[in-house]
């Protein structure tokens, strides 16, 4: 269960078992499927990228999917489809707080 407070949610590559998920470019998909949610809708050629709030990431070597729980509020089917994603697959779902890069 993620909690209200929570701004953003990491969905791990890594199964509570512990395992690897598959396959490799499981983040990519996830996030491209997701590529019509954005902030004031889809716009022509939108699909040809990622949503805001849904993102893949690696972290350390564990391929994430980053979603911003404002997905939620926007389209509550599509917060759903993720999370069920996550718990049909058994991967480990945590809240987060990604921290920005640092300056160069």
């Amino acid at each position: 269960m993620v909690s209200n407070n929570a701004k953003e949610v990491l969905i791990q590559g890594i199964t509570l078992e512990g395992r690897t998920f598959r396959p490799s470019d499981w983040a990519e998909r996830l996030a491209g499927v997701m590529g019509q949610f954005r902030p004031g809708g889809a716009t022509p050629g939108s699909h040809l990228s990622y949503s805001p709030w849904c993102i893949p990431q690696t972290l350390g070597s564990i391929k994430c999917v980053v979603v911003h729980t404002d997905l939620r509020e926007y389209e509550p089917m599509a917060w759903d489809f993720l999370m069920n994603f996550a718990k049909d697959n058994n991967l480990q779902v945590s809240e987060a707080c990604l921290l920005p890069n640092p300056p160069k």
